[in-house]
């Protein structure tokens, strides 16, 4: 209980004081000395952007931050600090000047004041004015910040439900101050290392003054303390973990189970036991030589599970998939490693002697060894990254530095050291650990509490830019799931950064979701088919958050900063995901009754598509809905264009051919796009997707279009800008457009395309079932234009909503065929079931049989309700499907 009350004090220290805190202790990649696709920072600034006043100095980072320091010895400081690494900006226009004893520095945006020789900052000495929304405002040292928008937290170890979180770069007061003055520093070695700040009396402040510019704010702050790296393309599909002591021919059943099952998988991750644990009982707290748990730390495969570990990798490289190992090293070296003769060598300590080698990540000496000794062999016998479960101690021997960041910044710089696009998999150390990705977020509480607080703890670190929390699918702790709640952790885990399941070691606990009821897996598999289909948008996603700052999973206020719902907590699970999307998750269960979830959500200014209901719904304003089990609340922006491919058993099983262009049509207003260029334009990012050319230019930019004129509709694949090894050459495309009538006309290249039920190309076909138009175009160069004119038959009003009513009706047939043999659903709720099959026979139908449905349902939802020898319970429900839509 101590220990969870510290946490929560913590978080309620301000940001400014986070430079004292081991939280600060977060390493940066990129220094003027950092490898590969880095060399352009600079932590010494230009000295034109410098104004020095007896022991301060003062840099103008950019019209809206300045850096403050005061040291009481006058040396200031141009080391690399762990978050801030590059203050070598373009100096912006500023004047300095001086009135009665007070030095002033102006830019366009604000207007610093600073007494000569009055020591250091304080509320009296120096303040710093600026407007926000036309208003003047002027800050102090000292002055409260109330509105804070939060960041995130290190872990959320045993969380059953919500956590307070610490501060985050943003704020609704318009300025934030991070003290650096505490925060350890980098030297200019060739692999950069930590080393201790001078002693002495001094301050180092960094003031921003963004006011509701969230997105500059940002983007400014990637300028200063580094961009949030692109992950390998890899990392986005589904990684299997569970804490289990698998064999490697259990390993390969599991992988089977995958494949046989067409669940698509992309990383194993293969928990502690792959080494010898000893038994471990965590709870009989057994020690080793180094006083942690006996058997926790190990770098030795275990020969009872994994007689022959590189064939096993082997193996899984054959299935296209990717390993990662779990690494817990507190223990550091002990006699029994196979490794251990020679790390002790190399560490001065004489094998015969027994004497375990204690960790010491800050020890350079140490470092280079542990890297090359202990994890270099294990990356050539096939291990991918490693997840590095660092749960002990919190300090290091150099003051200020926490392990977890410091082990965060060795692993994922050793590997950009050897040419390898990095990846690690653990905690978040502290602002500037956006740098290192991706994040393990611990052992939460298996409870509906967890899963609705992990959305918004998600959007919200994105104000730290740490975009890429990976949770415990299903939660961790006890294990055991049911079936509805670990069905909407998958679909929250399917719009999440990484989709990773995982549970602690329960026999009874299950996270194969064909191991569920078929109704549950279903749903959870058509999440995961989903997932994967959106992987081009995803990467797209992760490539703006490289370029940007703005991570892919965001608040609402990134965009809609003057809204108040924006903030609203009621509101606080709902988040963007991309540049197209809303996602507001269900996260609570269904009634008993009508087997619905009931969720309010609130739509930004602008028209927005309620994509599994084809339900078009005008914003601003908040919308009472309601979600059956198989339903996901996501709205896209009408005008958007999402690009997808085909079905995939991983994300590198074939090349993405054909291209799927997913069109939402609709108006490309400015006022729904307030962050940028109209969704009726949209770039599509490629890359080779495990290299580091994303960082020099080895990439592809892909223009999608569309155009309504009239009762036209025109779709266009602009040629590829740029190129990559391995790029298509050519490919074809599968043109999609939601919530339209089936079409008068469909023209590529001259020629009228023919219909066809069947997947010919070029052909089109109509789903009435998703009330969506589908086109086969033939492979063409990637560097030509591909463009198809679409006649509108009509206007699509009447499909509003209609494909949410199908899910209904079937949704109804569904529980009153539960009847039998007492009773049956009556004939005229089949038909009206058949509604969207009948259309996709005969798409020239479509308009009667919208008309029919429409004029029909009525009649069914009356005849269902004096429904007799039926189970009244099983009317209610159907009922109440049936009901909804009305």
């Amino acid at each position: 209980m101590a220990g969870a009350e510290e946490s929560r004090r913590r978080g309620r220290l301000r940001l400014r004081d986070f430079g004292l805190l081991l939280i600060l202790a977060v390493v940066g990649q990129g220094l003027w000395a950092v490898p590969v696709g880095d060399s352009h920072n600079n932590p010494v600034a230009d000295h034109k952007a410098m104004v020095v006043v007896g022991n301060a100095r003062f840099t103008v980072l950019t019209p809206q931050l300045i850096r403050m320091e005061w040291a009481e010895d006058g040396k200031f400081e141009d080391h690399a600090s762990m978050v801030f690494i590059n203050r070598r900006l373009p100096v912006p226009a500023f004047t300095r000047g001086e009135d009665g004893g007070w030095v002033t520095i102006k830019t366009a945006q604000l207007l610093l004041k600073y007494k000569k020789d009055s020591g250091k900052f304080t509320g009296e000495n120096l303040s710093v004015e600026f407007t926000m929304k036309g208003q003047p405002l002027a800050w102090h040292p000292g002055m409260a910040e109330t509105g804070n928008l939060g960041g995130t937290l290190r872990t959320l170890d045993g969380v059953k439900g919500s956590e307070p979180l610490p501060p985050g770069l943003l704020s609704r007061d318009g300025w934030t101050l991070v003290d650096d003055s505490g925060a350890p520093l980098y030297d200019d070695s060739d692999w950069p290392w930590v080393m201790e700040r001078p002693q002495g009396n001094r301050q180092d402040w960094y003031f921003f003054a963004y006011g509701h510019e969230y997105r500059t704010e940002l983007l400014d702050f990637t300028r200063v303390a580094g961009k949030i790296p692109l992950p390998p393309r890899f990392a986005f599909g589904t990684w299997w973990s569970r804490y289990w002591a698998y064999t490697d021919t259990e390993f390969e059943d599991l992988v089977r189970q995958f494949q046989t099952h067409n669940v698509p998988l992309d990383v194993l991750v293969v928990d502690m036991d792959w080494h010898p644990t000893f038994g471990v009982k965590w709870w009989e707290n057994k020690k080793d030589p180094s006083g942690h748990t006996l058997g926790w730390t190990g770098y030795t495969w275990n020969p009872l599970y994994f007689p022959d570990p590189d064939w096993f990798l082997k193996w899984v490289h054959q299935q296209g998939l990717k390993t990662t190992l779990n690494m817990h090293p507190a223990s550091g070296v002990q006699p029994f490693e196979k490794a251990y003769p020679e790390m002790a060598r190399a560490m001065g300590i004489d094998p015969a002697s027994k004497q375990y080698v204690p960790f010491d990540i800050t020890d350079k000496k140490f470092a280079i060894n542990y890297m090359n000794i202990l994890h270099h062999p294990l990356e050539k016998e096939g291990v991918d990254f490693f997840w590095l479960d660092w749960q002990q101690e919190g300090a290091t021997k150099i003051k200020g530095m926490n392990p977890t960041f410091w082990l965060n910044y060795v692993h994922f710089t050793d590997m950009e050291r050897e040419g390898k696009r990095p990846l690690i998999y653990h905690r978040w150390g502290g602002l500037g650990n956006h740098r290192y990705e991706i994040g393990f977020s611990g052992d939460t509480i298996s409870v509906w509490d967890s899963l609705a607080f992990q959305p918004y703890f998600t959007a919200t670190a994105a104000n730290v830019l740490y975009g890429y929390w990976s949770h415990d699918i299903g939660g961790h702790m006890p294990g055991v799931v049911a079936p509805e709640l670990y069905a909407r952790w998958i679909q929250w885990g399917a719009f999440s950064p990484i989709l990773r399941t995982h549970t602690t070691k329960n026999p009874d606990a299950e996270r194969r979701i064909w191991a569920y009821p078929y109704d549950y897996a279903r749903v959870m598999r058509e999440a995961y088919v989903l997932r994967y289909a959106l992987i081009p948008y995803i990467y797209t996603s992760a490539r703006e958050s490289y370029d940007t700052g703005v991570a892919m999973l965001h608040p609402l206020y990134y965009d809609y900063p003057e809204a108040p719902e924006a903030y609203d907590k009621q509101y606080s699970g709902e988040y963007l995901y991309g540049d197209s999307m809303l996602v507001a998750p269900v996260t609570a269960p269904v009634d008993e009754i009508t087997h619905l979830a009931k969720k309010s959500v609130w739509l930004p200014p602008g028209t927005w598509i309620e994509w599994q209901t084809g339900t078009t719904l005008q914003g601003p304003k908040a919308v009472e809905r309601s979600f059956s089990l198989e339903q996901i609340p996501v709205y896209v922006k009408a005008g958007a264009i999402v690009p997808m491919e085909p079905a995939m058993e991983h994300t590198d099983q074939k090349p993405v051919d054909p291209l799927i262009v997913d069109v939402f049509p609709g108006d490309c207003g400015a006022a729904l796009h307030p962050a940028g260029e109209g969704a009726c334009r949209y770039k599509l990012y490629s890359d080779a997707g495990n290299t580091l050319g994303y960082k020099s230019g080895a990439f592809t930019w892909t223009t999608l279009k569309q155009e309504r004129s009239g009762n036209s509709l025109r779709g266009t694949i602009e040629p590829a800008q740029g190129s990559y090894p391995g790029m298509l050459a050519r490919r074809g495309y599968e043109i999609r457009v939601e919530d339209v009538l089936p079409p008068a006309s469909v023209t590529y290249a001259g020629k009228e395309v023919p219909f066809s039920r069947e997947e010919k190309t070029p052909s089109w076909r109509y789903d009435g079932e998703r009330a969506q138009l589908i086109i086969r175009l033939p492979q063409t160069p990637t560097t030509v234009t591909t463009a198809v004119e679409i006649g509108i038959s009509g206007d699509s009003a009447e499909l509003n909503g209609f494909v949410g009513k199908l899910v209904r009706v079937k949704a109804a047939l569904h529980e009153l065929e539960k009847a039998w043999p007492q009773g049956w659903a009556p004939d005229s709720l089949l038909e009206l079931s058949q509604t969207g099959n009948r259309i996709s026979i005969n798409p020239k139908t479509a308009k009667a049989e919208l008309e029919k449905f429409n004029e029909n349902l009525p009649k069914v939802v009356n005849e269902v309700r004096h429904l007799q020898d039926v189970d009244p319970k099983l009317v209610e429900v159907a009922l109440a499907q049936l009901m909804d839509i009305q």
